[in-house]
């Protein structure tokens, strides 16, 4: 049988578990009776942990959220996967906590055995990352963008669109999709009676919320297929639907979220959806797939592809001329 502080410790790691635990449930883990397990879990509350409990014959126990942040029990995978997560944000998007990453992670290599110190070394070790480009977002404003989503909350903000328009938008908030190098905001755009998706970066919100409102059906698909669809197409003056003559898993891998959507078409073909500034730049991208393909929309993309076609074969011909190839 355990001893009193490894059972607290048991008791405690199994009342993190999102769920209700029944005081027989209990008891049957840590092999005690129902009585011990009542005594444990007032001592708990003693240290300061929040265990709510139902009476009744099936009531049971609960962790809560109290008001300072007390232990936090991780196993192996659990704290491997935190001191990644820290290293990865110390280097991210999202500006303002690098810092505080850094001294978190200081702190949790600090306490972690040394087999598991072993391993978050070696990973820290063989790993580079590259230098973040472009804007990042900060903390505060998706933390408050993201309170407004959960508490369906109207959010007021200036917004500077991609060609340096700058407009004031009111808007509901309905949840906050990342790409990997950006942050969106999906958002049902009251002032224009659309949904809508925003570049968090460009987005300097009014702080603090406006009044509640009733959120809506999530769009087909949910939020993170909406603003791919609008950040892969939907933002670009040229749209255009290619079929590949080739996998979905092929293309896709060239594809990342922001440049396009993939459809699986079956018999090893494929169709993209992508948009792009200029229909030249786009009939140029094609040609990196190193597949055939053909255009289903819009026709105009066609002349541009015989128009690089003419182009690659002039530099072959002149290449060949002067002796090279």
């Amino acid at each position: 049988m355990m001893g009193t502080s490894a059972r607290l410790l048991r008791l405690l790691g199994l009342l993190q578990v999102p769920r209700d635990w029944t005081g027989p449930a209990l008891a049957e883990r840590l092999d005690v009776d129902v009585r011990t397990v009542r005594r444990d879990v007032d001592k708990l509350r003693t240290l300061g942990y929040p265990v709510h409990s139902t009476p009744g014959v099936t009531g049971g126990y609960r962790l809560g959220a109290g008001a300072a942040l007390p232990p936090l029990l991780l196993d192996d995978d659990e704290a491997v996967a935190v001191a990644v997560g820290l290293r990865t944000a110390a280097g991210g998007s999202v500006s303002g906590i690098e810092e505080t990453s850094v001294r978190a992670l200081a702190k949790l290599e600090q306490v972690l055995p040394n087999r598991l110190r072993r391993r978050v070394a070696a990973l820290g070790t063989a790993t580079s990352t590259l230098a973040a480009r472009g804007p990042t977002v900060d903390a505060d404003v998706l933390s408050a963008l993201a309170a407004a989503c959960r508490d369906h909350e109207v959010v007021r903000f200036d917004y500077v669109a991609g060609d340096g328009t700058e407009t004031r938008r009111v808007a509901e908030p309905e949840g906050l999709v990342h790409t990997g190098r950006r942050w969106y905001l999906v958002a049902w755009d009251t002032g224009r009676d659309d949904r809508r998706t925003f570049r968090v970066d460009r987005m300097r919100p009014k702080l603090p919320a406006g009044p509640r409102f009733v959120p809506r059906p999530e769009p087909e698909g949910g939020l993170a297929a909406f603003a791919q669809r609008g950040i892969s197409s939907g933002a670009y003056p040229h749209r255009a639907r290619i079929v590949f003559h080739a996998p979905a898993e092929r293309i896709a891998e060239h594809v990342t979220p922001a440049s396009g959507i993939v459809t699986d078409l079956g018999g090893d073909r494929c169709e993209l959806a992508a948009g792009a500034w200029t229909l030249e730049s786009l009939a140029v991208w094609l040609c990196f797939f190193g597949v055939d393909f053909e255009v289903v929309e819009p026709v105009e993309l066609v002349e541009h592809l015989e128009a690089v076609a003419a182009r690659l074969g002039r530099a072959a011909d002149h290449t060949r001329a002067n002796g090279g190839g």
